[in-house]
């Protein structure tokens, strides 16, 4: 910024330098004939008014650009600090969404290790208990197997018996005439009377 200021100053320098040096020169080049007063009286006149309007454009000029560009200078510095403020907020959510999702990989994983021992667990439970009620249902159904064959043991034999014995009145009945059945009346009272 310093050199900025020197090279205006060392321009305006220069500028002067070079008119109060062009009369001069004309001066020589020109053979003398005019007279020298009125000459450096022009130059004179001529190097006031140019530092006279330099001296005006540098103090009504100078101030407003020098403070357009602070302001601008101001107003680059202020967003390049609320661009970097908003660059370490975005850095600091990236870190806590890379964390929060870090967080939610490793509880995902531990859900479903979780979901995958109770699953197994749950299967285990109902594999026993289908088991147990397959043998449950195995022995009830002997039990009724035996029960209804029992019962049809019984049902046969009170069936056969009663086939029996109605065979064996259709037989007597056939076999057997009135006489036959007169001596066998006779033959069971005997027995009767002599039981008592």
């Amino acid at each position: 910024m310093s050199q900025s200021k020197r090279s205006p100053a060392r321009l305006l320098l220069a500028l002067i330098a070079s008119l109060l040096l062009l009369p001069a020169a004309a001066l020589a080049a020109g053979g003398g004939h005019v007279d020298s007063g009125v000459l450096l009286k022009d130059f004179l006149y001529r190097v006031f008014n140019f530092s006279l309007l330099v001296g005006l454009l540098v103090y009504f000029v100078a101030k407003p650009i020098r403070n357009g560009l602070r302001a601008r200078r101001e107003a680059i510095e202020k967003m390049l600090f609320d661009a970097q403020e908003a660059r370490d907020a975005a850095e600091a959510k990236y870190r806590e969404y890379s964390e929060k999702l870090a967080k939610a990989t490793e509880e995902i994983a531990q859900i479903r290790v979780a979901i995958k021992r109770e699953g197994e667990l749950e299967r285990d439970r109902i594999l026993l208990s289908a088991r147990e009620m397959a043998t449950k249902i195995e022995q009830e159904a002997e039990n009724k197997a035996a029960g209804v064959v029992t019962k049809a043991r019984a049902e046969l034999r009170e069936e056969a018996a009663r086939l029996s014995v109605t065979l064996a009145a259709e037989l007597l009945q056939k076999q057997v005439n009135a006489s036959d059945q007169q001596r066998l009346v006779e033959e069971y009272m005997q027995k009767v009377g002599e039981l008592h």
